[in-house]
């Protein structure tokens, strides 16, 4: 399995943390050689470890608080 190569290109926010110490953030990171995008998921204190999670393009991203702002 290929390595993955990330970089958190910038923190947003944190949603909630969790009892073990992981964080729900919201980050723009740049993944392997491609263009960044807003991330969100788990991760450990020292960001060495990730949960699942989703990426979203700007475009969906604004789409995605156009749909939240209905409800």
């Amino acid at each position: 399995m290929a390595e993955l190569k990330f970089e958190i290109i910038k923190n947003i926010g944190i949603l909630s943390e969790s009892e073990k110490g992981w964080k729900k953030e919201l980050n723009l990171v740049k993944w392997n050689d491609y263009a960044p995008k807003y991330d969100l998921r788990d991760w450990n204190e020292d960001h060495t470890r990730m949960g699942k999670g989703i990426t979203l393009t700007e475009e969906e991203v604004n789409k995605l608080k156009d749909v939240i702002n209905n409800v």
